[in-house]
């Protein structure tokens, strides 16, 4: 394995024993507990401009997902059930509780934001305030899959697709399939936004095929478990409680779906939001502009 930089000076690595196996995480900061997800294809290290910024007002934890980073694998089951995002959100509550926090804050990226919306949904005494980075819900996006959408966000379908395919054509090259995806939905036309530093963390991971075989487990549990469930939220009328934030990428995958803001208020009931000037992955194109936003959504009293 390769000597990986560290991209959190001066916050603590976090081992959090859970039902979902151990969790990892970067700690630190100093204030009320914010906790921050990330996205595919990405580990906790895409928080790390961002991070900075924020570690002032607030008490950070900055996990892997399950069977990402250097989080543990779990073991699945022919309905993705681990890597569905109810069971991931059990997992966030778990390792929050290990760490002495049972009310926080949350902000979620990509997956981390699916992740935080269920945890909202079926948690919401846990939560004080909740932050979507460029994503609609599951639900609304399946909806949505027409041919221009699927041709944008094509690997919701292939990452679905039973096992062994789409393993085994990542994991023939690996770092040309996650270089063309981290260019594809970066804002075109703009500088390399990455860190080299961040990117091999993001490589090393993703070279793994146990990791490779657990983010298809993710897209597999959205295309099925996921869906039913945001449908059966969705039908019921139930909705969002704490106060909601929605960023977007201006050049995003979300702004390309529909109207954000118009979408989370059928899922939320109290939304704000605005889009970023950035692509998809907001905290790495633009982690000040989405910093501010966050410190000052998080700073709100309820």
């Amino acid at each position: 394995m390769p000597d990986l930089a560290d991209l959190f000076p001066g916050f603590a690595s976090e081992w959090i024993s859970t039902r979902g196996g151990r969790i990892f995480a970067r700690v630190g900061g100093k204030g009320p507990p914010l906790l921050l997800l990330h996205g595919y294809p990405q580990t906790h290290v895409m928080w790390h401009r961002v991070a900075p910024m924020l570690a002032d007002k607030f008490t950070l934890v900055i996990p892997d997902l399950p069977g990402y980073g250097w989080s543990d694998v779990p073991k699945t089951d022919e309905n993705h059930t681990p890597f569905s995002k109810r069971a991931m959100a059990q997992v966030m509550v778990e390792a929050m509780e290990q760490l002495g926090h049972v009310h926080f804050g949350l902000a979620g990226h990509d997956r981390g934001g699916r992740v935080a919306y269920r945890l909202a949904l079926d948690h919401p005494g846990r939560l004080s305030r909740l932050a979507t980075l460029d994503i609609l819900p599951t639900y609304d996006y399946w909806l949505k899959m027409d041919r221009g959408f699927a041709l944008r966000i094509y690997h919701w379908a292939f990452l679905a697709q039973p096992h062994p395919l789409p393993e085994n054509l990542i994991a023939s090259n690996p770092d040309d399939y996650f270089g063309r995806t981290f260019r594809s939905w970066a804002k075109q036309d703009a500088p390399n936004p990455f860190d080299p530093r961040a990117v091999e963390h993001y490589l090393t991971a993703f070279r793994d095929p146990l990791r490779i075989h657990a983010a298809c487990e993710d897209y597999r549990a959205g295309a099925y478990t996921d869906f039913e469930q945001d449908k059966t939220d969705a039908e019921a009328g139930n909705k969002i409680t704490v106060p909601l934030l929605a960023l977007w990428g201006g050049a995003g995958i979300a702004a390309s779906a529909s109207s954000p803001l118009d979408t989370w208020r059928k899922w939320a009931a109290n939304v704000s939001g605005q889009p970023i000037d950035s692509g998809h992955f907001l905290a790495e194109e633009n982690p000040q502009a989405t910093a501010d936003a966050l410190l000052k959504f998080f700073s709100e009293k309820n």
